[in-house]
């Protein structure tokens, strides 16, 4: 396994100054990204919710209550949780993506869906109020110096048996850089990939891993992805040993892109 930097996070110094070398992709260059979408083949321009989401709240997996979409992008994971009875509400840094997801919603008979222009890094949100927390491509995104804070507010929102649904870069699928590398070219270079070993160093130590799987064909209409790509993976976020066994059904759900 490559070895991973930042298990822990540095220093608000040190943080800044690493903000500073990967400043590549800001929230104008996700406008741009979002804008131009006509025409073109990316797998999450498409109206479908990710298969392994909708596969655990179909199969009961993930229990109803609110749910928080990290990275919503347009929508489709959104305007699914609301439809599928969550209190569903969307974040995202782009507010072209916003706009674009608040058409959905109407075109859904969601015109009210709560959806928010915010940095994950900046947001403000009630500590252990949500059900579900959904990551459907922001994890990859982020450089190596913020994973464990990502991961440390994600695990405060969530209430306790509560769910994380992540996708993410398979290796094969991310820009095949290592974290020396990103730091060595200031670039992700489109998102990282990483494998399971990786996801279960990052995410192991505070939420139990209860599926890990790649992610499955899709439907006609949906994202369309190279599926041998993606991860999909079911967590739950651990608030003491004594809860975990009466918790696993209840675990937070990790997948993969």
């Amino acid at each position: 396994m490559e070895r991973l930097l930042y298990l822990d996070p540095p220093s608000p110094a040190e943080t800044s100054r690493l903000d500073c070398v990967l400043s590549d992709r800001q929230s104008d260059w996700w406008d741009q990204f979002y804008a131009q979408r006509e025409g073109r083949p990316v797998p999450f321009f498409g109206r479908e919710p990710d298969e392994s989401l909708a596969d655990w709240v179909e199969a009961g997996e993930i229990p109803l209550g609110p749910a928080l979409d990290l990275g919503c992008g347009n929508g489709r994971n959104t305007v699914y949780l609301a439809q599928a009875g969550f209190a569903a509400e969307g974040v995202d840094y782009s507010t072209e993506a916003l706009a674009w997801a608040a058409q959905r919603a109407h075109e859904a008979g969601q015109p009210g869906l709560p959806l928010t222009a915010c940095s994950v890094f900046d947001l403000q949100r009630p500590l252990g109020h949500y059900a579900l927390v959904c990551d459907s491509g922001c994890f990859h995104h982020l450089p190596p110096h913020r994973r464990a804070l990502y991961l440390a507010r994600i695990h405060a929102w969530l209430r306790p048996g509560g769910v994380l649904a992540l996708c993410c870069f398979r290796p094969e699928g991310g820009s095949g850089l290592s974290d020396a590398e990103v730091y060595e070219r200031g670039t992700l270079a489109g998102g990282l990939g990483y494998s399971e070993a990786q996801l279960r160093a990052i995410w192991g130590g505070h939420f139990e891993i209860a599926s890990l799987r790649p992610m499955q064909a899709q439907p006609a209409g949906a994202a369309g992805v190279s599926l041998l790509l993606v991860f999909a993976c079911v967590v739950m976020a651990l608030f003491g040993r004594a809860h975990v066994a009466a918790l696993v059904r209840g675990a937070a759900v990790l997948g993969g892109l």
